[in-house]
Protein backbone atom coordinates (compact mmCIF):
# COMPACT_ATOMS: atom_id res chain seq x y z
CA UNK A 1 0.00 0.00 0.00
CA UNK A 2 1.18 3.59 -0.68
CA UNK A 3 1.85 5.34 2.47
CA UNK A 4 0.14 8.05 3.21
CA UNK A 5 1.85 11.49 3.81
CA UNK A 6 0.25 12.19 7.17
CA UNK A 7 -2.25 9.66 9.74
CA UNK A 8 -3.59 11.11 12.82
CA UNK A 9 -4.38 8.91 15.84
CA UNK A 10 -7.57 10.59 17.44
CA UNK A 11 -10.59 12.82 15.49
CA UNK A 12 -11.32 15.21 18.77
CA UNK A 13 -10.84 18.88 17.84
CA UNK A 14 -7.35 18.59 17.26
CA UNK A 15 -7.18 15.27 14.80
CA UNK A 16 -10.08 16.92 12.87
CA UNK A 17 -8.46 20.05 12.70
CA UNK A 18 -5.29 18.65 12.09
CA UNK A 19 -6.77 15.87 9.58
CA UNK A 20 -8.58 19.36 7.28
CA UNK A 21 -5.30 21.67 7.78
CA UNK A 22 -3.18 18.65 5.97
CA UNK A 23 -5.49 18.12 3.45
CA UNK A 24 -5.83 21.92 2.81
CA UNK A 25 -2.06 21.64 2.02
CA UNK A 26 -2.20 19.17 -0.27
CA UNK A 27 -1.41 16.13 1.93
CA UNK A 28 -2.61 12.51 1.22
CA UNK A 29 -4.47 12.15 4.79
CA UNK A 30 -6.03 9.88 7.36
CA UNK A 31 -7.58 9.58 10.29
CA UNK A 32 -7.76 7.06 12.55
CA UNK A 33 -10.88 6.57 14.91
CA UNK A 34 -11.71 3.45 17.49
CA UNK A 35 -15.25 4.64 18.42
CA UNK A 36 -18.16 4.44 16.03
CA UNK A 37 -18.47 8.23 16.02
CA UNK A 38 -16.03 11.44 14.91
CA UNK A 39 -15.25 14.07 17.21
CA UNK A 40 -13.46 12.81 20.67
CA UNK A 41 -15.02 13.60 23.56
CA UNK A 42 -15.59 17.31 23.07
CA UNK A 43 -18.18 16.54 20.72
CA UNK A 44 -19.63 13.21 21.81
CA UNK A 45 -19.75 13.60 25.61
CA UNK A 46 -18.07 16.94 26.54
CA UNK A 47 -18.11 20.31 24.96
CA UNK A 48 -21.00 20.32 22.83
CA UNK A 49 -23.60 18.03 24.38
CA UNK A 50 -22.67 19.80 27.87
CA UNK A 51 -22.62 23.51 26.43
CA UNK A 52 -26.70 21.99 25.16
CA UNK A 53 -27.81 21.65 28.01
CA UNK A 54 -26.40 24.49 29.80
CA UNK A 55 -28.10 26.57 27.64
CA UNK A 56 -31.40 24.69 27.60
CA UNK A 57 -31.37 24.63 31.51
CA UNK A 58 -30.46 28.33 31.93
CA UNK A 59 -33.30 29.04 29.73
CA UNK A 60 -35.70 27.20 32.07
CA UNK A 61 -33.91 29.18 35.51
CA UNK A 62 -34.34 32.15 33.76
CA UNK A 63 -37.95 31.39 33.48
CA UNK A 64 -38.30 31.26 37.03
CA UNK A 65 -35.62 34.16 38.03
CA UNK A 66 -36.30 36.62 35.53
CA UNK A 67 -39.06 36.51 33.14
CA UNK A 68 -41.66 38.00 36.27
CA UNK A 69 -39.37 40.80 36.45
CA UNK A 70 -39.74 41.88 32.75
CA UNK A 71 -43.59 40.96 32.89
CA UNK A 72 -43.39 37.90 31.66
CA UNK A 73 -46.11 35.16 33.39
CA UNK A 74 -45.61 31.61 32.72
CA UNK A 75 -48.35 29.65 34.43
CA UNK A 76 -48.11 25.94 34.75
CA UNK A 77 -44.06 25.53 34.01
CA UNK A 78 -42.77 21.75 33.54
CA UNK A 79 -39.57 20.24 32.81
CA UNK A 80 -39.55 17.48 29.98
CA UNK A 81 -36.44 15.92 31.37
CA UNK A 82 -36.43 13.47 28.13
CA UNK A 83 -36.52 16.37 25.54
CA UNK A 84 -34.45 18.22 27.28
CA UNK A 85 -31.82 14.92 26.79
CA UNK A 86 -33.16 14.49 23.01
CA UNK A 87 -32.29 18.03 21.82
CA UNK A 88 -28.66 17.33 23.34
CA UNK A 89 -28.76 14.37 20.90
CA UNK A 90 -29.73 16.42 18.40
CA UNK A 91 -27.17 18.52 18.61
CA UNK A 92 -24.46 16.61 18.63
CA UNK A 93 -26.32 14.67 15.69
CA UNK A 94 -25.39 18.14 13.91
CA UNK A 95 -21.77 18.26 14.82
CA UNK A 96 -21.16 14.88 13.40
CA UNK A 97 -22.74 15.11 10.46
CA UNK A 98 -20.83 18.34 9.86
CA UNK A 99 -17.24 16.65 10.85
CA UNK A 100 -18.32 13.51 7.72
CA UNK A 101 -18.80 16.86 5.72
CA UNK A 102 -15.45 18.05 6.14
CA UNK A 103 -14.12 14.68 6.05
CA UNK A 104 -15.82 14.28 2.36
CA UNK A 105 -15.19 17.30 1.49
CA UNK A 106 -11.14 17.57 2.26
CA UNK A 107 -10.72 13.77 0.60
CA UNK A 108 -9.82 12.48 3.84
CA UNK A 109 -9.74 8.94 4.64
CA UNK A 110 -11.19 7.64 8.00
CA UNK A 111 -10.16 4.67 9.61
CA UNK A 112 -12.41 2.48 11.61
CA UNK A 113 -10.38 0.29 14.62
CA UNK A 114 -7.77 0.94 17.60
CA UNK A 115 -4.24 1.85 16.11
CA UNK A 116 -0.99 0.46 17.33
CA UNK A 117 2.54 1.18 16.58
CA UNK A 118 4.46 -1.87 15.19
CA UNK A 119 7.58 0.56 14.96
CA UNK A 120 8.03 3.91 14.51
CA UNK A 121 7.20 4.07 10.78
CA UNK A 122 3.93 1.51 11.24
CA UNK A 123 0.37 1.36 12.84
CA UNK A 124 -1.97 -1.43 13.47
CA UNK A 125 -5.31 -1.00 12.91
CA UNK A 126 -7.51 -3.34 14.62
CA UNK A 127 -11.41 -2.94 13.95
CA UNK A 128 -14.04 -6.03 15.00
CA UNK A 129 -11.79 -9.06 13.49
CA UNK A 130 -9.98 -7.50 10.95
CA UNK A 131 -6.08 -5.91 11.24
CA UNK A 132 -4.50 -4.21 8.47
CA UNK A 133 -0.73 -2.23 8.84
CA UNK A 134 -0.69 1.33 7.91
CA UNK A 135 2.59 3.92 6.98
CA UNK A 136 3.34 7.01 6.70
CA UNK A 137 5.97 9.89 6.16
CA UNK A 138 4.34 11.68 9.49
CA UNK A 139 2.00 10.55 12.31
CA UNK A 140 0.33 13.04 15.05
CA UNK A 141 -1.02 11.39 17.94
CA UNK A 142 -3.98 13.07 19.22
CA UNK A 143 -6.16 10.97 21.19
CA UNK A 144 -7.07 13.08 24.05
CA UNK A 145 -7.38 12.55 27.83
CA UNK A 146 -10.00 10.39 29.75
CA UNK A 147 -11.35 11.04 33.34
CA UNK A 148 -9.04 10.58 36.35
CA UNK A 149 -10.36 9.78 39.67
CA UNK A 150 -9.02 9.79 43.29
CA UNK A 151 -7.83 7.22 45.73
CA UNK A 152 -10.60 5.51 47.67
CA UNK A 153 -13.06 6.13 44.56
CA UNK A 154 -14.13 3.81 42.11
CA UNK A 155 -16.11 4.55 39.27
CA UNK A 156 -18.60 2.31 38.47
CA UNK A 157 -20.82 4.22 35.60
CA UNK A 158 -24.02 3.98 37.51
CA UNK A 159 -24.25 5.39 40.77
CA UNK A 160 -20.50 7.15 40.90
CA UNK A 161 -20.10 8.60 37.19
CA UNK A 162 -17.90 10.97 35.43
CA UNK A 163 -19.13 13.54 33.36
CA UNK A 164 -19.48 11.48 30.40
CA UNK A 165 -22.59 9.32 32.45
CA UNK A 166 -23.86 12.97 33.99
CA UNK A 167 -24.90 13.84 30.32
CA UNK A 168 -27.03 11.05 29.76
CA UNK A 169 -29.07 10.38 33.05
CA UNK A 170 -32.16 8.24 32.51
CA UNK A 171 -34.40 10.71 34.50
CA UNK A 172 -33.66 13.54 36.78
CA UNK A 173 -31.89 13.15 39.75
CA UNK A 174 -33.01 14.48 43.59
CA UNK A 175 -29.78 14.96 44.60
CA UNK A 176 -26.08 14.88 43.38
CA UNK A 177 -22.73 15.44 45.51
CA UNK A 178 -19.91 16.57 42.96
CA UNK A 179 -16.40 15.62 43.30
CA UNK A 180 -14.14 18.36 42.43
CA UNK A 181 -15.11 22.67 41.71
CA UNK A 182 -13.21 22.65 38.55
CA UNK A 183 -14.34 23.55 35.11
CA UNK A 184 -16.10 20.72 34.41
CA UNK A 185 -17.52 20.37 38.15
CA UNK A 186 -19.14 23.73 38.46
CA UNK A 187 -20.48 22.94 34.61
CA UNK A 188 -22.42 19.64 35.72
CA UNK A 189 -23.38 21.68 39.12
CA UNK A 190 -25.34 24.32 37.53
CA UNK A 191 -26.73 21.87 34.75
CA UNK A 192 -28.63 20.17 37.78
CA UNK A 193 -29.03 22.96 39.94
CA UNK A 194 -30.83 25.07 37.59
CA UNK A 195 -33.46 22.19 37.23
CA UNK A 196 -34.37 21.57 40.69
CA UNK A 197 -31.77 18.98 42.07
CA UNK A 198 -29.63 19.57 44.99
CA UNK A 199 -25.95 19.42 44.66
CA UNK A 200 -23.14 19.82 46.91
CA UNK A 201 -19.50 20.55 45.10
CA UNK A 202 -16.93 18.74 47.27
CA UNK A 203 -13.30 20.50 46.47
CA UNK A 204 -10.16 19.79 48.09
CA UNK A 205 -8.38 23.61 47.27
CA UNK A 206 -9.59 26.89 49.30
CA UNK A 207 -11.49 28.23 45.81
CA UNK A 208 -13.68 27.11 43.22
CA UNK A 209 -12.21 26.40 39.66
CA UNK A 210 -8.74 27.13 41.08
CA UNK A 211 -6.95 27.37 38.28
CA UNK A 212 -8.43 30.39 37.21
CA UNK A 213 -7.66 34.01 39.18
CA UNK A 214 -9.26 33.32 42.29
CA UNK A 215 -11.45 36.78 42.59
CA UNK A 216 -13.51 34.64 40.12
CA UNK A 217 -13.49 31.52 42.45
CA UNK A 218 -14.95 33.49 45.46
CA UNK A 219 -17.08 35.27 43.00
CA UNK A 220 -19.04 32.07 41.41
CA UNK A 221 -18.97 30.67 44.92
CA UNK A 222 -21.14 33.29 46.79
CA UNK A 223 -23.54 33.25 43.48
CA UNK A 224 -23.69 29.98 43.41
CA UNK A 225 -24.78 29.48 47.40
CA UNK A 226 -27.10 32.30 46.38
CA UNK A 227 -28.58 29.42 44.02
CA UNK A 228 -28.50 26.82 46.42
CA UNK A 229 -25.58 25.23 45.86
CA UNK A 230 -23.91 23.86 48.77
CA UNK A 231 -20.14 24.98 48.54
CA UNK A 232 -17.72 23.10 51.06
CA UNK A 233 -14.39 23.89 50.36
CA UNK A 234 -10.58 21.99 51.13
CA UNK A 235 -12.33 18.93 51.84
CA UNK A 236 -10.31 15.42 51.17
CA UNK A 237 -12.21 13.08 49.87
CA UNK A 238 -11.20 9.46 51.51
CA UNK A 239 -13.63 7.10 49.99
CA UNK A 240 -17.33 6.83 48.34
CA UNK A 241 -19.69 3.56 48.89
CA UNK A 242 -23.26 3.05 46.50
CA UNK A 243 -25.88 0.80 47.76
CA UNK A 244 -28.85 0.81 46.22
CA UNK A 245 -30.20 3.68 44.63
CA UNK A 246 -27.76 5.78 47.10
CA UNK A 247 -24.70 6.61 46.72
CA UNK A 248 -22.03 8.37 50.31
CA UNK A 249 -19.37 10.52 50.03
CA UNK A 250 -16.98 10.61 52.75
CA UNK A 251 -14.29 13.00 53.46
CA UNK A 252 -11.98 15.04 56.10
CA UNK A 253 -13.81 17.53 57.77
CA UNK A 254 -13.93 20.17 60.73
CA UNK A 255 -16.68 20.50 63.33
CA UNK A 256 -18.25 22.58 61.27
CA UNK A 257 -19.24 20.28 59.02
CA UNK A 258 -20.33 16.69 58.78
CA UNK A 259 -17.72 14.41 57.33
CA UNK A 260 -20.16 12.21 54.81
CA UNK A 261 -22.84 13.38 52.16
CA UNK A 262 -25.38 11.12 50.72
CA UNK A 263 -27.00 11.38 47.23
CA UNK A 264 -28.33 10.08 44.26
CA UNK A 265 -25.42 10.09 42.60
CA UNK A 266 -21.91 10.95 43.26
CA UNK A 267 -20.23 12.59 40.03
CA UNK A 268 -16.22 12.46 39.86
CA UNK A 269 -14.76 15.52 38.67
CA UNK A 270 -11.78 15.58 39.88
CA UNK A 271 -9.70 16.16 35.95
CA UNK A 272 -8.42 14.11 32.76
CA UNK A 273 -5.45 12.17 32.30
CA UNK A 274 -3.84 11.73 28.91
CA UNK A 275 -4.92 8.81 26.60
CA UNK A 276 -1.87 6.56 25.79
CA UNK A 277 -3.18 3.15 26.62
CA UNK A 278 -2.61 1.01 23.90
CA UNK A 279 -0.52 2.55 21.27
CA UNK A 280 2.20 0.66 21.27
CA UNK A 281 4.75 3.14 22.29
CA UNK A 282 6.81 0.99 23.77
CA UNK A 283 7.63 -0.04 20.19
CA UNK A 284 8.95 3.28 19.59
CA UNK A 285 11.21 6.14 21.21
CA UNK A 286 8.26 8.40 22.51
CA UNK A 287 8.67 9.24 26.19
CA UNK A 288 6.45 10.18 28.31
CA UNK A 289 6.78 12.51 31.51
CA UNK A 290 6.27 12.14 34.81
CA UNK A 291 2.26 12.79 34.67
CA UNK A 292 1.93 10.48 32.12
CA UNK A 293 1.78 12.85 29.49
CA UNK A 294 3.74 12.79 26.04
CA UNK A 295 6.86 14.62 25.48
CA UNK A 296 7.56 16.83 22.49
CA UNK A 297 9.67 19.70 22.02
CA UNK A 298 8.88 23.53 21.03
CA UNK A 299 7.29 22.02 17.69
CA UNK A 300 5.36 19.44 18.61
CA UNK A 301 8.15 16.71 18.49
CA UNK A 302 7.68 13.53 20.05
CA UNK A 303 11.74 11.69 20.30
CA UNK A 304 10.75 10.43 16.80
CA UNK A 305 10.95 13.60 14.96
CA UNK A 306 8.40 12.35 12.15
CA UNK A 307 5.76 11.56 14.81
CA UNK A 308 4.03 14.55 16.57
CA UNK A 309 1.77 14.87 19.55
CA UNK A 310 -0.67 17.34 20.32
CA UNK A 311 -3.65 18.21 23.03
CA UNK A 312 -4.54 16.95 26.32
CA UNK A 313 -2.07 14.09 25.39
CA UNK A 314 0.61 16.82 26.10
CA UNK A 315 1.72 19.35 28.27
CA UNK A 316 -0.35 22.28 28.12
CA UNK A 317 -4.06 23.39 29.38
CA UNK A 318 -6.70 20.56 28.77
CA UNK A 319 -8.84 22.58 26.30
CA UNK A 320 -10.43 22.02 22.99
CA UNK A 321 -9.67 24.74 21.40
CA UNK A 322 -6.00 24.84 22.72
CA UNK A 323 -5.81 20.71 20.66
CA UNK A 324 -6.98 23.13 17.31
CA UNK A 325 -3.95 25.70 18.03
CA UNK A 326 -1.54 22.84 18.44
CA UNK A 327 -3.28 20.96 15.04
CA UNK A 328 -2.58 24.04 13.22
CA UNK A 329 0.76 24.41 14.36
CA UNK A 330 2.01 20.64 13.65
CA UNK A 331 0.76 20.80 10.06
CA UNK A 332 2.09 23.72 9.56
CA UNK A 333 5.11 22.80 10.99
CA UNK A 334 5.66 19.73 9.22
CA UNK A 335 4.70 22.12 5.81
CA UNK A 336 7.77 23.89 6.52
CA UNK A 337 5.93 26.76 7.81
CA UNK A 338 7.09 28.62 11.14
CA UNK A 339 4.01 29.31 13.05
CA UNK A 340 3.78 30.53 16.65
CA UNK A 341 1.63 28.83 19.36
CA UNK A 342 2.02 30.94 23.04
CA UNK A 343 0.12 28.65 25.90
CA UNK A 344 -0.21 31.89 28.10
CA UNK A 345 -2.40 33.37 25.45
CA UNK A 346 -5.05 30.69 25.22
CA UNK A 347 -8.30 31.54 27.14
CA UNK A 348 -10.12 29.82 29.77
CA UNK A 349 -14.05 29.47 29.61
CA UNK A 350 -16.66 28.16 32.17
CA UNK A 351 -20.16 28.65 30.78
CA UNK A 352 -21.87 28.30 33.69
CA UNK A 353 -24.22 31.59 34.19
CA UNK A 354 -22.42 33.77 34.46
CA UNK A 355 -20.05 32.87 32.20
CA UNK A 356 -16.52 32.84 33.37
CA UNK A 357 -12.94 33.80 31.15
CA UNK A 358 -9.94 34.40 31.63
CA UNK A 359 -6.48 34.98 29.74
CA UNK A 360 -3.04 35.85 30.83
CA UNK A 361 -1.63 36.50 34.06
CA UNK A 362 -3.91 35.71 37.34
CA UNK A 363 -3.51 37.78 40.05
CA UNK A 364 -1.82 35.33 42.19
CA UNK A 365 1.00 34.50 39.50
CA UNK A 366 2.05 38.02 39.28
CA UNK A 367 2.04 38.14 43.28
CA UNK A 368 3.90 34.40 43.09
CA UNK A 369 6.60 36.30 40.58
CA UNK A 370 7.13 39.23 42.27
CA UNK A 371 5.76 41.34 39.00
CA UNK A 372 4.17 44.89 40.09
CA UNK A 373 0.64 45.23 38.96
CA UNK A 374 -2.16 47.49 38.45
CA UNK A 375 -5.86 46.57 38.84
CA UNK A 376 -8.60 47.45 37.52
CA UNK A 377 -12.17 46.43 38.33
CA UNK A 378 -15.56 46.99 37.17
CA UNK A 379 -19.16 45.00 38.05
CA UNK A 380 -21.95 44.72 35.98
CA UNK A 381 -24.03 45.93 38.57
CA UNK A 382 -22.88 49.25 37.23
CA UNK A 383 -23.72 48.65 33.61
CA UNK A 384 -26.76 49.73 31.93
CA UNK A 385 -26.87 46.54 29.63
CA UNK A 386 -26.60 44.14 32.71
CA UNK A 387 -29.26 45.93 34.34
CA UNK A 388 -31.61 46.34 31.43
CA UNK A 389 -30.69 42.17 30.89
CA UNK A 390 -31.22 41.55 35.09
CA UNK A 391 -27.47 39.79 34.54
CA UNK A 392 -25.56 42.46 37.16
CA UNK A 393 -23.73 39.79 38.84
CA UNK A 394 -20.08 39.46 38.43
CA UNK A 395 -17.44 41.86 37.05
CA UNK A 396 -14.33 42.64 34.92
CA UNK A 397 -10.56 42.86 36.21
CA UNK A 398 -7.58 43.32 34.67
CA UNK A 399 -4.07 43.74 35.92
CA UNK A 400 -1.89 45.98 33.50
CA UNK A 401 1.99 47.51 34.27
CA UNK A 402 2.28 50.14 36.47
CA UNK A 403 5.04 51.78 34.29
CA UNK A 404 3.91 51.43 30.69
CA UNK A 405 0.23 50.38 30.68
CA UNK A 406 0.50 46.74 29.03
CA UNK A 407 -2.23 44.64 29.69
CA UNK A 408 -0.98 41.24 31.58
CA UNK A 409 -4.18 39.54 32.12
CA UNK A 410 -7.87 40.07 32.27
CA UNK A 411 -10.74 38.05 34.17
CA UNK A 412 -14.65 38.11 33.54
CA UNK A 413 -17.18 36.78 35.59
CA UNK A 414 -20.55 37.92 34.35
CA UNK A 415 -22.82 37.87 30.87
CA UNK A 416 -21.13 36.97 27.95
CA UNK A 417 -18.01 36.28 28.94
CA UNK A 418 -16.99 33.65 26.87
CA UNK A 419 -17.38 36.33 23.97
CA UNK A 420 -15.94 39.14 25.73
CA UNK A 421 -12.70 37.58 26.23
CA UNK A 422 -11.54 37.45 22.86
CA UNK A 423 -10.81 41.22 22.51
CA UNK A 424 -8.33 40.95 25.72
CA UNK A 425 -6.89 38.19 23.81
CA UNK A 426 -6.27 40.39 20.85
CA UNK A 427 -4.33 43.07 23.63
CA UNK A 428 -2.08 40.41 25.29
CA UNK A 429 -1.27 39.18 21.93
CA UNK A 430 -0.44 42.24 20.62
CA UNK A 431 0.92 43.64 23.62
CA UNK A 432 -1.31 46.82 23.77
CA UNK A 433 -1.68 48.87 26.81
CA UNK A 434 -4.73 49.73 28.88
CA UNK A 435 -5.07 53.05 26.90
CA UNK A 436 -5.01 51.57 24.08
CA UNK A 437 -7.91 49.56 24.92
CA UNK A 438 -10.14 52.14 26.50
CA UNK A 439 -9.63 54.54 23.65
CA UNK A 440 -11.06 52.40 21.35
CA UNK A 441 -14.47 53.16 21.02
CA UNK A 442 -17.39 50.87 22.58
CA UNK A 443 -20.94 50.52 21.67
CA UNK A 444 -23.52 51.43 24.64
CA UNK A 445 -25.08 50.15 25.71
CA UNK A 446 -23.32 46.66 25.62
CA UNK A 447 -21.82 44.50 28.53
CA UNK A 448 -18.50 45.13 26.64
CA UNK A 449 -18.00 48.15 28.22
CA UNK A 450 -17.33 46.48 31.66
CA UNK A 451 -13.87 46.23 29.92
CA UNK A 452 -13.15 49.58 28.94
CA UNK A 453 -14.11 51.23 32.54
CA UNK A 454 -11.44 48.72 34.21
CA UNK A 455 -9.17 49.64 32.10
CA UNK A 456 -9.67 53.29 32.89
CA UNK A 457 -9.60 52.40 36.10
CA UNK A 458 -6.46 50.46 36.38
CA UNK A 459 -4.72 53.00 33.70
CA UNK A 460 -5.29 55.61 37.00
CA UNK A 461 -8.46 57.28 35.70
CA UNK A 462 -12.19 56.73 37.29
CA UNK A 463 -15.10 54.73 35.66
CA UNK A 464 -16.70 57.18 32.96
CA UNK A 465 -19.93 55.50 32.19
CA UNK A 466 -22.70 53.34 33.38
Amino acid sequence: MTPYDIIIIGSGPGGYSAAVRAAQLGYRTAIVEKYASLGGTCTNVGCIPSKALLDATENYHSVHTKFSAQGIEIKNLTLNFSQLMEHKKGVVRQNLSGLKYLMKKNKIEVIRGTATFVNSREIRVEHESTANIYSARHFIIATGSKPATIPGVTIDKKRIITSTEALSLPEKPGSMVIIGGGVIGVEMASIYARIGVQVTILEYMDSLIPAMDHDLGRELKRIFQKEGIRVLLKKRVTSVSASGEKVTVHFDSDQEDPDQVTADYCLVATGRKPYTEGLGLENTAIQLDERGRIQTNEKLQTREPHIYAIGDVIAGPMLAHKAEEDAVFGVETIHGQQPHLNYHLVPGVVYTWPEVAGVGYTEEQLKAKGIAYNVGKFPFSASGRARAAIDTQGFTKVLTDPKYGEVLGVHIIGARAADLIAQAVIGLHYEITDEDMFRISYAHPTYSETLKEAYLISSGQGAINI
